[in-house]
C-alpha cells in the first residue's frame, strides 16, 4: 500500500512499522532466510539439515538483535528513510550481522569450553550428547567440537551470502564493503587476541582493553553503525562521530558484561556465574584487581584473584569481595560512565537525524548500564 506521498509502504499488512518493532523483523528475515538456505544444505543430504537446524534454533533461540539494532538507527540518523523502497533491503543486509555473532558465540563456546548459552546447552555440548546418546564410534566431545566449527563456519558462510544478496540501493554494496571486510577481520584478530593472553598470563590494562576494543567493540557497535551509515550514504562527519561513538559505547558494553561475568545472575545473564573465571578471562576487571593488589603489596589478594583463574570451582564470594576492595569494581564502573561520556559528546556533536539520534542515546544508556 501507499501514504498520502505516493511512497510504498514496505511493511506487511498488518504489521508494526521497521521502526516500531525492529528486533521482530529482524526475527522474520533471519527465520525466513534460514528456512530458504536449510532447503540447500537438503538437497546434499538430509544429515546435513541437522547442523542447519542447530544454527537455526541457535540464532532464533534467544538475543538481544543489538547489533542490526544499531545498523538500523545507524542508518536511519545518516537519512535513511523505513518507507522507502530499499527499506527491506537495508533490514536484510543488517539481519546478516546475527549470524556473524552466531559464528563468534559457536566458536568462542567451544575455545571456552562453556556448557551453557542463554541458559541451553552450547553447540558443541548438543552434538556430543547426540554422538554419546547414538553410540557412535569415537570421542563424543571430539565430534561435538567438529560440528561446531562447522556449525560456525556455515554462519559466516550464510552471513556473507545474506548480507551481499541484500536489495540495497545502486553504490551501498560498494561503500558497505570496507567496514563489512573490516568487521570480519577484527573480531577474528580480537579473538586470537583473547586466547593468546589465557594462554601466556597476559593481565596488563592495556591488552585487556585492546581485547576489548576488536572482539567486541568492533563488530558489536561501531562496525554495525559504520555499517548502516555506508548504507545511507553519510558524510565523513556522521562516520567519524559513529566510529568514536561505536568504540567507546563497545567498550563499554564489554566492560558492563565483564562486570556481569563475575557479579551477575545466571537467571538473568543465561550463563553461569563466574565462566570468566574458570576460563582464565584476563579482563580489565582482572587486570585492574591484580595491579592494585602489587601496588599495595597486598599478596594475598593477588592470590585470590590469580588463584581465580582457570579454577574449576572459584570461590565466588570470596573473589567478589577481593576485587570490590581492591577498588577494581570502582574502577570499571569509572572507565564505563567516561567511555560512554565520549561517546554521547561525539554523537551530540554530529548532524545525525532524528529519531536516530533519539535511539542511539538510549541504546547507549542500555548497553552499558544494562543487568542482563
Amino acid at each position: 500500500m501507499s501514504d498520502s506521498s505516493g511512497q510504498t509502504d514496505v511493511t506487511e499488512a498488518g504489521a508494526a512499522p521497521l521502526d516500531d518493532a525492529l528486533p521482530q523483523h529482524v526475527e522474520r528475515v533471519l527465520a525466513g532466510y534460514l528456512d530458504r538456505r536449510r532447503a540447500d544444505v537438503l538437497g546434499v543430504d538430509p544429515a546435513v539439515a541437522q547442523i542447519a537446524d542447530a544454527l537455526a534454533g541457535f540464532v532464533l533461540g534467544g538475543g538481544k538483535r543489538l547489533r542490526p539494532t544499531f545498523a538500523w538507527w545507524g542508518w536511519r540518523g545518516a537519512g535513511g528513510d523505513p518507507r522507502s523502497e530499499h527499506a527491506q533491503g537495508v533490514l536484510t543486509a543488517i539481519a546478516s550481522l546475527e549470524l556473524v555473532q552466531a559464528c563468534a558465540l559457536v566458536h568462542d563456546d567451544l575455545m571456552d569450553a562453556s556448557a551453557t548459552r542463554r541458559g541451553r546447552p552450547t553447540v558443541h555440548v548438543e552434538f556430543a550428547r547426540t554422538h554419546a546418546a547414538n553410540g557412535w564410534s569415537g570421542p563424543a566431545a571430539r565430534f561435538g567440537a567438529a560440528v561446531a566449527i562447522l556449525a560456525g563456519d556455515l554462519a559466516q558462510v550464510w552471513a556473507d551470502d545474506m548480507f551481499h544478496s541484500a536489495a540495497l540501493p545502486e553504490g551501498a554494496h560498494a561503500r558497505a564493503a570496507e567496514p563489512w571486510r573490516a568487521m570480519r577481520t577484527e573480531v577474528l584478530s580480537g579473538q586470537y587476541l583473547d586466547v593468546l593472553a589465557q594462554a601466556s598470563g597476559d593481565t596488563t590494562e592495556a591488552t585487556a582493553l585492546k581485547i576489548d576494543r576488536f572482539k567486541t567493540a568492533a563488530y558489536t557497535v561501531e562496525r554495525p553503525l559504520h555499517l548502516g551509515a555506508a548504507i545511507a550514504g553519510a558524510d565523513p562527519q556522521i562516520l567519524g562521530a559513529y566510529r568514536r561513538y561505536g568504540g567507546d559505547i563497545g567498550v563499554a558494553f564489554q566492560l558492563r558484561d565483564d562486570l556481569l561475568g563475575v557479579f551477575g545472575d545466571p537467571r538473568v545473564t543465561g550463563k553461569p556465574a563466574g565462566d570468566d573465571l574458570r576460563e582464565g578471562k584476563r579482563t580489565l576487571l582482572i587486570a585492574s584487581a591484580l595491579q592494585r593488589a602489587e601496588q599495595r603489596g597486598d599478596r594475598a589478594a593477588h592470590d585470590v584473584v590469580t588463584g581465580a583463574l582457570g579454577h574449576p570451582e572459584p570461590d565466588l564470594e570470596r573473589v567478589r569481595a577481593v576485587l570490590s576492595e581492591l577498588g577494581a569494581v570502582q574502577t570499571v564502573e569509572q572507565r564505563i560512565a567516561a567511555l560512554t561520556g565520549s561517546a554521547l559528546d561525539a554523537l551530540d556533536a554530529a548532524p545525525v537525524a532524528e529519531p536516530g539520534r533519539s535511539h542511539l542515546f538510549e541504546l547507549a544508556e542500555r548497553a552499558t548500564r544494562r543487568a542482563w
